[in-house]
């Protein structure tokens, strides 16, 4: 018997938006049908109105900083911020403190994130030659990376990432890559680094950094004897939107895919005035890139989008823009814009939720996770399409503090259940401990 009922809600099924109740039983869906259509009555029931539900986003790419980096964000504050935003799925960056290299790191990142996480949760393993690739992918990590082609203690050289993709494909996994060339940035960087306004770091690392990078990852990937799948990790340029698209031209699998972050999205190199050195990241603020990443995210070019969430104290940000750590918090704010952006005709809700939830999913093996569909998980959002507010940081969850978007429009969820249980009703509802691991395809058991 069902435990809970959602009735009268807004879904979308086969490509089309269609009222239906759904049925909940220990967190799984067990049956949608339409409205009227022989749902049972349950102990709990929640009537939709009518209103949009949607599937739980699925967000490829978050630093939760935790262990190590807790100043910043932890576990429990950042899967707060990210069940307030409709993100009931992460996957966490091996960059913490110890990086996730190997099995003890690994135990100790899982053991901080089942404590306080009340979403969902994988783990990828670090991506350098001094990594445990084979232990990692047997103790569960989702993929490997982000791995760095350029910038600090995790980049690799050409040679060393060949080499990892070799491994990494013999064990069956998926090399996520952050593509821009290291020795192209570090020269532009030195030629610059007497310049102290903040637009400057754009220029530092110019677009045919990444578009170079894309090429010399797939075109490796191509070489290798051992098939491996590549993700490239927040795709910024309209050059390396070409890359994408020309190596994905007639073939019928690619063998690779690529995200984009809402940074490159709804942010442009106008933003620095505003902003300063908080709108440092990596890849950096783009110009004239903007519309390009739209088309390429709309048409399938782009498989998915991921907030590349990496939160930094605001004391952090305000350093000289060459000190100043890269990167913004935006795992709360990625949906409510990306909504936002539905009502104003520049994306479907079907492409939102098959970026955002679906396509994730698929990539990195998490079954049961990014749809409403019987025997999924009852990860789902209801959202008041009507209800456009301001973003503030006031009402974020963040332990950062501070958001790039404030002032921005976006469409909160009203309510988001994690299988089956309310996490967030306008207050966080979920509590710590009740996060679930969830196993890579290498996991191998205890």
């Amino acid at each position: 018997m069902p435990d809970l009922i959602i009735k009268n809600a807004k879904v979308l099924l086969d490509g089309n938006f269609q009222h239906a109740d759904i049925a909940i039983e220990d967190g799984k869906i067990v049956k949608v049908a339409k409205v009227g259509g022989g749902v049972s009555s349950g102990a709990e029931v929640i009537d939709a109105k009518g209103a949009l539900m949607l599937p739980g986003v699925v967000d490829a790419h978050v630093h939760f900083r935790d262990p190590g980096l807790t100043h910043k964000e932890d576990w429990y504050t950042g899967s707060c911020a990210a069940a307030a935003g409709g993100v009931t799925t992460v996957i966490d960056q091996p960059n913490t403190a110890p990086p996730t290299l190997d099995k003890r790191s690994f135990n100790l990142k899982l053991k901080s994130a089942k404590r306080k996480s009340i979403i969902d949760f994988g783990i990828n393993g670090g991506g350098v030659p001094s990594a445990n690739l084979a232990e990692l992918w047997s103790l569960g990590v989702t993929a490997f990376g982000e791995i760095f082609m350029a910038d600090g203690d995790l980049s690799v050289s050409e040679s060393e990432l060949a080499d990892l993709l070799k491994s990494i494909g013999e064990l069956g996994g998926v090399a996520s890559i952050h593509a821009e060339n290291g020795e192209l940035c570090s020269h532009f960087t030195e030629e610059l680094r007497r310049i102290r306004r903040p637009e400057t770091y754009s220029r530092a690392r110019p677009n045919i950094c990444e578009a170079i990078a894309v090429e010399q990852v797939l075109e490796m990937q191509e070489e290798l004897l051992v098939p491996v799948r590549i993700h490239i990790c927040h795709l910024s340029t309209r050059e390396g939107v070409g890359v994408v698209r020309r190596m994905k031209y007639g073939k019928k699998e690619a063998g690779f895919t690529c995200e984009v972050a809402p940074h490159h999205l709804f942010l442009d190199h106008k933003d620095w005035a505003r902003l300063g050195t908080f709108g440092k990241m990596n890849p950096p603020l783009r110009k004239r890139c903007m519309q390009h990443l739209w088309n390429a995210l709309n048409d399938g070019t782009i498989d998915i989008m991921a907030s590349d969430h990496a939160p930094h104290t605001e004391e952090e940000k305000r350093a000289e823009i060459w000190d100043a750590p890269a990167g913004v918090p935006g795992v709360e704010t990625m949906l409510p814009m990306m909504l936002n952006a539905v009502k104003q005709n520049l994306i479907p809700l079907a492409r939102v939720v098959e970026a955002m939830s679906a396509k994730p999913a698929q990539i990195f093996g998490l079954d049961g996770k990014g749809m409403i569909r019987e025997g999924y998980d009852a990860d789902l959002l209801l959202v008041d399409t009507s209800n456009v507010r301001k973003i503030t940081v006031d009402q974020l969850h963040s332990k950062a503090g501070w958001t790039p978007f404030e002032g921005r429009e976006g469409i909160f969820p009203e309510l988001v259940l994690s299988r089956g249980k309310v996490v967030y009703d306008g207050e966080i509802a979920g509590k710590k401990r009740r996060g679930e691991f969830l196993r890579g395809r290498g996991y191998v058991g205890e």
